[in-house]
């Protein structure tokens, strides 16, 4: 049986591993951090997600592996963080050239090398296939490389890496075909097979239009609220006719995946890239938008002890724990920059410290605020939200209908 090596067991490293031992695969997940290897051998998930745990049970019934050692075999998928330089906005490719350069240390004559890391168009050709032809003089081994962006999100992957399409790109139709036939191991969509740029496009255009759209709700908000209109109300209305779809507004836009894509294509394309660059402006705007509430409210009820401002929510989404690129986390970073210190800061899915004055227990967080700034929708503050009949809301996600709350 073909043994999978795993490349990456964070959110979406390890799921596709999981899914993969699932369907009857010999898999090996890899990872450097030792510390989560050592968790996951001894049957610890290292975040949650809905039916996480039950496919992880089933993995380790199937025999999964975890390693911090690469494995020799002929078939390698590579799920590492491919960040993006935020000077230039260009991809930072040094996990993946890593990664590549390890996996050709030992594979196998022949072997596939497939690239679930979100890296923006022409990468591989820029930076991958000249590590290959290059150590390939050396090691003699031919290696077949492709591209298969994910396609998931937190809160709901286990139930999109089965149901959602998936795009392979290869540079030999047969290889593709053959991978093709390893996610359909695990995924009942349509896997559609093309060239490598293509795919690598597909999935950067993908989060671009999403961001677009976004940014599009959020410069309607900041509208409304310069001439005092109900933008929800607008939305709500506008969206009755049949070729209208706008998206709710909030207070930015989080995760790996919408908050950094674009940024590859205006570091590739400056000049080509005008709508992308004010969608990216727009949304990283909106935590200084918030910030600017949060002060109209202050002033507006006499409290100038910003101490007394409550946070609630720093994951980028609701009801997972990811907090990579959180609209809150960049809002501290604004507060930071504005000598506005003492924030009080609260999220019920987040269990370790990782911001000054974050509390463990929504009562102590409550009980110490007069303001509480929602920022993430998640159901536990839906369930509790009439443990705020007391306090000023401002409510970036229109989700409360107390009085004394505010919207964007």
């Amino acid at each position: 049986m073909i043994k999978v090596n795993v490349i990456g067991q964070g959110y979406i490293g390890l799921p596709t591993a999981l899914m993969l031992a699932k369907s009857g695969l010999k898999v090996v997940g890899t990872d450097y951090n030792e510390k989560l290897i050592n968790a996951l051998r001894a049957g610890k998930l290292t975040f949650d997600e809905e039916g996480l745990d039950e496919l992880f049970k089933e993995a380790l019934s199937n025999g999964i592996e975890f390693s911090t050692e690469y494995q020799k075999t002929s078939l390698y998928i590579i799920s590492v963080p491919t960040p993006y330089i935020k000077e230039s906005k260009k991809l930072d490719p040094k996990y993946v050239i890593s990664a590549v350069n390890s996996i050709l240390d030992i594979c196998e004559t022949g072997a596939i090398l497939i690239i679930e890391s979100t890296i923006s168009p022409g990468s591989i050709d820029k930076y991958v296939r000249p590590v290959i032809e290059q150590r390939r003089m050396v090691i003699g081994r031919d290696i077949h490389l492709v591209h298969a962006p994910e396609r998931i999100i937190p809160g709901n992957m286990i139930y999109e890496l089965v149901h959602n399409s998936r795009t392979i790109g290869a540079d030999d139709f047969k290889i593709g075909e053959r991978v093709k036939e390893l996610y359909s191991s695990f995924c009942d969509a349509e896997i559609v097979v093309t060239d490598i740029r293509s795919a690598e496009m597909s999935k950067v255009v993908e989060n671009t239009y999403r961001d677009i759209n976004i940014a599009f709700a959020n410069e309607l908000a900041k509208i409304c609220r310069a001439d005092n209109m109900d933008v929800y109300e607008i939305i709500r209305i506008a969206n009755k006719h049949p070729r209208v779809n706008i998206l709710q507004p909030g207070p930015g836009v989080g995760g790996h995946c919408i908050s950094v894509d674009p940024w590859f294509l205006v570091g590739d394309y400056p000049d080509l890239t005008n709508l992308i660059l004010a969608a990216r402006k727009i949304n990283n705007s909106m935590p200084a938008h918030v910030l600017k509430r949060i002060r109209d409210i202050m002033r507006e009820h006499n409290i100038k002890d910003i101490s007394k401002v409550g946070l609630y929510g720093l994951t980028y989404k609701e009801n997972v724990d990811d907090v990579r690129e959180s609209p809150t986390l960049q809002l501290l970073e604004r507060m930071d920059e504005n000598l506005a210190f003492g924030v009080k800061v609260f999220d019920p899915f987040v269990k370790e410290r990782i911001v000054e004055h974050q509390f463990m227990n929504f009562e102590d967080f409550v009980s110490e605020i007069k303001i509480i700034v929602i920022l993430v929708a998640h159901n536990h503050i839906k369930d509790n939200i009439d443990c705020l009949k007391n306090k000023l809301i401002l409510d970036t996600k229109n989700i409360c209908a107390l009085e004394n709350t505010y919207k964007l």
